[in-house]
């Protein structure tokens, strides 16, 4: 009786702890999006009628969409593996005794605490048609570019989404290379194993770590939209044409049945990708178990 009472008690206290948390996220987060979805399925949001599949099957003929869901998954697929790649490499150069090591250290934890706003405004000031890196190419003889309205807007897109992430993922694989036990390096050094074997090691018992940074990345790669936004306003160029931006002008419109059934779509695809990894994540801690 004692043992229910206090298990009782605790459940009791946890739920206390945790009902603003619940209550601002249902109400927030949960509730908009059901009535989000069931909007995406009527003709109105005031006394619509069932419309069945007809807003997905509009949003899916519609140009506009196909090429903000195109850039979007290019965004991703591109950027991701090259941000993971970059910061799994500052990780390990941090994690030796390097001399720059407190310089490195300072420089990417930098971008995190720095405001959206600033970081987009330091940008313009550098890719703008009278910005320091036109005026760099004019000094060498080479013709200015208007980097936002040109194919190039995504290759500034993609390094203003990996300097400001590029701290927060270096910082987690840290956090896991500094967990890996040191007795497992010792093993390799009597057996003689090289630095291609360590690095094995390594990589081998880093890969829980980096199904997480993947799946953080991928998220993040979802809220790219908002230096876009700001650099480019609403309208880009094709290049950097995201979900975000299609959204955001359906809702601009009033068209409440495309920019429901928009999010909709965006919301399962991210559930997709998130359930994989943590599938092939699942089997991986198998297979070393």
């Amino acid at each position: 009786m004692k043992i229910s009472a206090f298990l009782n008690k605790d459940t009791v206290l946890a739920l206390l702890f945790l009902a603003p948390s619940v209550s601002g996220f249902a109400l927030f987060y949960a509730i908009p999006f059901a009535m989000g979805l069931v909007y995406s399925f009527t003709d109105g949001t005031m006394d619509g009628n069932f419309a069945g599949f007809a807003n997905y099957q509009a949003l899916l003929a519609s140009g506009s969409f196909r090429k903000a869901v195109l850039n979007t998954a290019l965004f991703t697929f591109v950027s991701v593996p090259l941000m993971v790649t970059a910061s799994l490499g500052l990780a390990l150069l941090l994690n030796e005794n390097v001399f720059f090591r407190q310089w490195l250290r300072t420089s990417y934890i930098l971008p995190l605490v720095v405001p959206v706003a600033s970081i987009v405004l330091i940008w313009q000031i550098g890719f703008d048609w009278n910005g320091t890196v036109n005026e760099r190419l004019h000094r060498f003889g080479m013709q200015r570019i208007d980097w936002m309205k040109s194919e190039w807007a995504i290759v500034v897109i993609t390094a203003i989404y990996g300097w400001k992430n590029i701290g927060y993922n270096t910082i987690l694989f840290l956090a896991g290379l500094q967990a890996i036990p040191e007795s497992y390096y010792e093993i390799a050094r009597l057996e003689g194993a090289g630095p291609f074997a360590k690095l094995r090691i390594t990589l081998v018992y880093l890969i829980p770590t980096m199904f997480f940074v993947v799946l953080m990345s991928i998220m993040n790669s979802f809220k790219v939209f908002r230096e876009s936004y700001l650099l480019a306003g609403g309208y880009p160029h094709d290049s950097i044409y995201m979900l975000q931006h299609y959204m955001n002008n359906m809702f601009l419109s009033l068209d409440i049945q495309k920019l429901t059934a928009a999010a909709s779509l965006m919301v399962g695809c991210i559930m997709i990708i998130a359930l994989s990894l943590f599938r092939m994540e699942r089997g991986f801690r198998r297979f070393m178990e």
